[in-house]
């Protein structure tokens, strides 16, 4: 028999409809019923291409004597991070708090009746000679937090009244500091201390792309030819797509790696992850035409647009696990790629094996993830579809097909980059975002996220706003589709209204005021998004109150800013497109379409473009222009005499 959780829209919800822990879904009727029954609150939150949330799923939410556990003392409420990003922001800062260390999912917070939080984990196994860093297993636990509810536990409730008061304190920056370009040079020296010289990225293990840090790092070498810069990004770049962490055989990239080498990843595979990277790869190949970066980028978006969308919209996650297993769909044994190499009439199979790191070993839990140490050889081009067809045979891992604005703005963002390059990501772009318009703003509001085919129901965050108002602005340097940009400012007044004051941004309002992260963490930070969008519509629309806005939040975060920029690298981005300024190129629309590939590889990363009647290239300023030409490739040379 079901539980509450089939009447949910969310993927990850209806995976749990079937557990005989009696669950609810976010709402006030769970929490009423919680206090009137005096019972403990225990919330779990994860999301549905979550491996060990799966796991957790397995040992401890399917298992009855931890569900009547639950049932009989407990209200218990599942909570998808995807479709509720605010509640989740709000329980990881009470993992911090409570643990001093970043959460993670699935996350398990238990409360007071009157849902005061008192105790916060990860994943807890069911027994506790499980191994849990939380000491404890979840059988032994959560009969101690029913008991000391039932005793009325005054030391608990006493904790639980404390750590609400640390949640509704808030912490505001030290002074203001002046926006300096020399903030770049605390970055780079940071990346160099986290730099892993062998294999590239930021730390040892687990490995993550940090595509915001890469990003920075390219504009730093693109103003200030740094050859650290360079070094740093190019070989991490190379060395991410090597085979592993990156999915040689259909594209795309998994969320992180487990060792150093890129080699072993989870192999879930998130949109923002691939939106991003599709984004950095695109950019290195306009800065350093290296084919490799093109050839990336466009397999990116190829494996999200045929395989991961629908009806123009695309799909969230896919999972790590198919057939109950973890990346079984994406491994292979020696024996099946040697003996269709042979039926393929290639004679030297077992040599191509060796190239692509295929042994009888194996490389991940006796099968092997194909890789490459060295260059990829021509032949694989034509290898690739017989390691395909393996994979065909088999069931593909679980597709979470929510669209998500915020999310699906960034892939789109990336197409209409790599669309200068090749048009026809360009006419995927424009379709795509206007299918998302149609989809998640209806009647004057904006949403953030639905089933395909469904009404959206949750209202827009901050990321949706930013990362779509990016996205509209991108639309219009390319397409000059004034429309887009009629949205844009749209977009950013309703966020300025809702989430901004004084410097400071909230994430949402309502239930859940959660402050905004400036953080790079997961994915780029939507209040340094947020500022990009203000910079943009401030020097398109010649409109300094944008600026101002822009300004004003760089200020309120400028000490943090100046002093650990690391953790701030796309807003590290927007502090030197500040202090540097942007430049317009005002020219025709016909140049704008036909010179978009010359247009994009311009070496100064802050370049808007703007239609006029001009036949030549004209490069202006905030206040005024300055140079006049009808050579595109002068333009580079005139810009630095500007600088």
């Amino acid at each position: 028999m079901s539980n509450r959780l089939a009447n949910e829209d969310s993927p990850y919800l209806q995976q749990h409809k079937d557990n005989p822990v009696d669950w609810w879904p976010w709402c006030e009727e769970a929490f009423l019923k919680a206090e009137k029954e005096n019972k403990a609150i225990f919330i779990s939150i994860g999301y549905s291409s979550c491996h060990w949330c799966h796991v957790m799923e397995e040992t401890v939410f399917q298992n009855e004597e931890c569900a009547k556990i639950l049932n009989e003392s407990f209200i218990s409420i599942k909570v998808d991070r995807e479709e509720r990003p605010d509640i989740d922001k709000y329980y990881q800062e009470v993992h911090m708090l409570l643990n001093r260390r970043a959460g993670g999912w699935p996350t398990s917070i238990f409360c007071t009746p009157q849902n005061k939080p008192f105790f916060a984990g990860t994943y807890i196994p069911p027994e506790s000679n499980a191994g849990s860093i939380e000491g404890m297993g979840f059988k032994e636990l959560t009969r101690l937090i029913a008991t000391k509810i039932k005793e009325m536990d005054p030391k608990l409730f006493e904790n639980a009244d404390e750590i609400e008061g640390f949640l509704q304190h808030k912490d505001h920056p030290k002074e203001a500091t002046v926006l300096k370009e020399d903030f770049y040079k605390n970055l780079l020296l940071q990346a160099k201390n986290n730099y892993d010289a062998k294999n590239g990225g930021f730390s040892d293990k687990p490995k993550f792309p940090h595509a915001s840090t890469l990003t920075a790092l390219m504009v730093i070498d693109r103003l200030y030819d740094e050859k650290s810069a360079k070094e740093m990004l190019t070989n991490t770049l190379n060395n991410m797509t090597k085979g592993g962490i990156y999915d040689l055989i259909e594209g795309g990239f998994c969320r992180y790696s487990v060792d150093e080498k890129w080699l072993v990843p989870h192999f879930e595979k998130m949109l923002y992850d691939n939106a991003l990277l599709c984004g950095v790869y695109t950019e290195a190949y306009l800065t350093y035409e290296d084919e490799k970066y093109l050839h990336t980028a466009k397999e990116i978006a190829d494996f999200w647009i045929n395989f991961m969308s629908e009806d123009s919209l695309f799909y969230s996650a896919s999972d790590a696990d198919s057939d109950d297993e973890e990346g079984t769909y994406f491994v292979y044994s020696y024996e099946e790629v040697y003996t269709t190499l042979k039926q393929n009439g290639y004679e030297n199979a077992k040599e191509m094996c060796a190239q692509m790191s295929v042994t009888h070993h194996g490389n991940f839990e006796g099968k092997n993830i194909i890789r490459f140490e060295k260059e990829i050889p021509e032949w694989f081009r034509d290898v690739k579809p017989l390691l395909q067809q393996i994979r065909a045979k088999r069931n593909y891992p679980f597709i979470d097909k929510k669209v998500q604005t915020s999310w699906s703005g960034m892939l789109i963002n990336s197409l209409f980059k790599l669309g200068a390059i090749d048009k026809t990501y360009k006419e995927k772009a424009v379709k795509s975002l206007d299918k998302l318009l149609e989809t998640m703003f209806i009647d004057g509001t904006l949403y953030h996220t639905t089933l395909i085919h469904k009404e959206p129901k949750v209202e827009a965050f901050l990321e949706d706003y930013a990362f779509l108002s990016q996205t509209l602005l991108t639309a219009f340097k390319y397409t000059q589709n004034e429309l887009y940009l009629i949205h844009a400012q749209r977009f950013v007044n309703k966020a300025l209204e809702e989430f901004y004051e004084k410097g400071l941004w909230n994430f949402s309002n309502g239930e859940f005021a959660v402050k905004a992260e400036i953080t790079d963490t997961t994915y780029t930070s939507s209040v340094s998004i947020m500022i990009d969008a203000l910079l943009t519509l401030g020097i398109l629309l010649e409109d300094e109150k944008y600026s101002h806005f822009a300004f004003k939040t760089m200020e309120y975060n400028s000490y943090e800013l100046g002093r650990r920029p690391i953790y701030y690298p796309y807003m590290l981005i927007q502090a030197l497109r500040y202090v540097k300024g942007d430049r317009i190129i005002k020219t025709n629309e016909q140049n704008i379409n036909t010179c978009a590939y010359a247009l994009a590889k311009i070496r100064y990363p802050f370049i808007e473009l703007k239609k006029s009647e001009n036949s030549s290239f004209m490069i202006c300023g905030d206040k005024s222009c300055f140079a006049d030409t009808s050579d595109i490739h002068q333009i580079n040379q005139l810009l630095e005499h500007s600088l």
